[in-house]
């Protein structure tokens, strides 16, 4: 690492809990990006000022003025534009080092293998289950983990999943067979706080750290990926409460 970039990630390096083993390990990772929307932007912000080396965009929406309000890597220039691209082209702004890739694309069960192949992490902060489960049985399949984000209103979840481990959950253990119904829950239709969604965002940016982190080795409570805890936000309170969600020996996944 240049002293360039030793001066830039400084405040990580003297950590005990990141260290100089952990910054490289963020430096090396991969994160594929499900979503660059309410929760992808704050998330993307995060993992690209901790120095994560690859990411990899993925969203098939383009940027709408509705959008401004929450989603906090756009501006009014960008409407209109694919969400991936717009995503990409600040990532490129904030850090000529990262290598970046996007796809305008929705990911599916047909193409999601070979989208998350070779990632350390897949974020994944999509509006919709049929995505989610998609996403979530590729990762099992790939063994590779899972952080997944979610909002609604004022609630907000948060969880690792690592459903390739033995006996340890997916994120299909958590919602079963659910499907993406044409009446289910929208932002534009519930409403949402943006600060709040910048919360969860941020969050899920933090969890997705402590699995980079954990898969170097780095010792601490930082790396500890709390597999299949989910981490539940009363943006109101506020409050967080923690439960834990078991293994399905069901579960199709796995």
């Amino acid at each position: 690492m240049n002293p360039e970039r030793l001066s830039r990630f400084a405040r990580h390096i003297v950590l005990p809990e990141v260290g100089g083993v952990g910054q490289m390990a963020l430096a090396s990772a991969h994160v594929v990006m499900i979503g660059c929307g309410g929760i992808g932007s704050p998330a993307l912000q995060y993992l690209a000022a901790a120095g994560v080396g690859r990411l990899t965009l993925i969203d098939d929406d383009s940027v709408d003025a509705s959008n401004l309000q929450r989603q906090t890597i756009f501006a009014e220039a960008d409407i209109g534009t694919p969400k991936a691209q717009a995503a990409a082209d600040w990532v490129a702004r904030f850090d000529p080092e990262i290598a970046v890739t996007h796809h305008q694309t929705r990911i599916s069960a047909d193409n999601a293998p070979a989208l998350i192949a070779g990632a350390t992490l897949v974020l994944d902060g999509c509006d919709n289950f049929a995505t989610r489960l998609a996403v979530s049985d590729a990762c099992v399949a790939a063994q590779i983990p899972l952080t997944t984000a979610a909002v609604g209103r004022f609630q907000g979840q948060i969880a690792n999943f690592a459903g390739h481990l033995p006996g340890h959950a997916c994120y299909r253990c958590f919602v079963g067979d659910a499907f993406d119904a044409s009446d289910c829950d929208t932002c534009a239709a519930d409403g949402v706080l943006g600060a709040f969604v910048g919360m969860v965002g941020t969050m899920a940016a933090q969890s997705a750290i402590r699995v980079i982190l954990h898969g170097a080795g780095v010792p601490g409570p930082l790396a500890d990926p709390q597999w299949g805890r989910l981490h539940l936000l009363d943006g109101l309170a506020p409050s967080l409460r923690t439960i834990t969600i078991p293994a399905d020996p069901a579960c199709p996944s796995h």
